[in-house]
C-alpha cells in the first residue's frame, strides 16, 4: 500500500470516527439542534444535480 493511499485511508477513518462522535439530532459541524422547521426538511434528490461548468 502506498503510503499517499494509506493516509487517505487514515483520514477516512478519522472522519468517520469523529462524524459518529456527534450528539445525536444536531448538526456534526455547528452543533446546533435539529428542528423540523430547518430548511434542509425541504430539500428533494433533484436539488442535488450538479451542472457541468459553462463553455
Amino acid at each position: 500500500m502506498t503510503p499517499t493511499r494509506l493516509s487517505m485511508l487514515a483520514l477516512t477513518a478519522f472522519l468517520t470516527l469523529l462524524a459518529a462522535c456527534t450528539e445525536p439530532e444536531t448538526y456534526p459541524v455547528s452543533g446546533e439542534e435539529c428542528g423540523p422547521t430547518d430548511p434542509v426538511q425541504e430539500l428533494d434528490a433533484s436539488d442535488c444535480v450538479v451542472l457541468p461548468p459553462a463553455t
